[in-house]
């Protein structure tokens, strides 16, 4: 039998990379990767209403990143700091109060889990959470990293089902990701493990710009001893719009 989920303030929900480029028309598009964003906007206006944190991560690569084909990596360039395609979904209905988490920024090193190279952890056990439900792109790249590295910090992590969709660049790799999840001790979950309260009305949205250039939370120094995520720093920085 499945665990009902009710949303609370010691709890954060997760939105990875729902970024124009991530998206059907995009650089690096995820089939149907667009078909989620009702779902999530779902899963944030529930958890908004509950007063949990809402944090949105981005890939916010510069020009000369090591993943792209230029730089010998494996994937064309994409969301660039500044450029449309590295704006969140116009159609993301992500509250004022969203954290937003800049990833993959230092040009030599490749980082997909949100936790790599930021200061996330620190934040979210500053503001109390213990648990974290993790939705987005992509499941067999940074919703996998991120789980297992959410784990690995002793948060309660459970992934969103309905909300999360992958490549699949080599077949089973989706597959794959998600066993390994479950195995180090993550817990699954969709929508109908969580009741909708009687007040379950739409919250107030932010516009895409004003997110954009909301303070967002990255490190620009680097730690010796790293754990396979390479640990988390902190600073905050404001970025904007290019």
């Amino acid at each position: 039998m499945n665990q009902t989920y009710s949303p609370k303030e010691t709890d954060a929900i997760l939105v990875t990379d729902i970024q124009i480029d991530f998206l059907p028309g995009g650089a690096l598009p995820v089939k149907d990767g667009d078909k989620i964003i009702p779902v999530l906007n779902q899963y944030i206006n529930q958890f908004a209403k509950a007063k949990a944190q809402i944090i949105a991560s981005r890939d916010w690569h510069p020009t000369n990143h090591i993943s792209f084909q230029a730089q010998g990596g494996p994937w064309p360039p994409h969301c660039v700091r500044g450029t449309e395609g590295a704006k969140f979904s116009p159609k993301l209905k992500l509250p004022e109060q969203t954290v937003v988490i800049s990833k993959a920024t230092d040009p030599k090193l490749e980082a997909y889990s949100v936790f790599d190279g930021t200061n996330l952890s620190d934040e979210l056990h500053k503001r109390g959470v213990r648990r974290i439900f993790i939705g987005g792109l992509a499941t067999d790249y940074c919703i996998v990293n991120t789980v297992l590295d959410a784990l690995k910090l002793n948060f309660e992590t459970i992934v969103l089902m309905d909300a999360t969709l992958g490549i699949n660049v080599h077949p089973g790799d989706v597959d794959r990701a998600i066993e390994t999840m479950l195995k180090n001790g993550a817990k699954q979950a969709t929508t109908t493990d969580f009741p909708l309260p009687e007040d379950a009305l739409p919250t107030e949205t932010a516009k895409p710009d004003q997110l954009e250039q909301k303070p967002t939370l990255r490190s620009a120094t680097k730690k010796k001893a790293r754990m396979r995520s390479r640990g988390v720093n902190k600073q905050v920085r404001t970025e904007r719009k290019g």
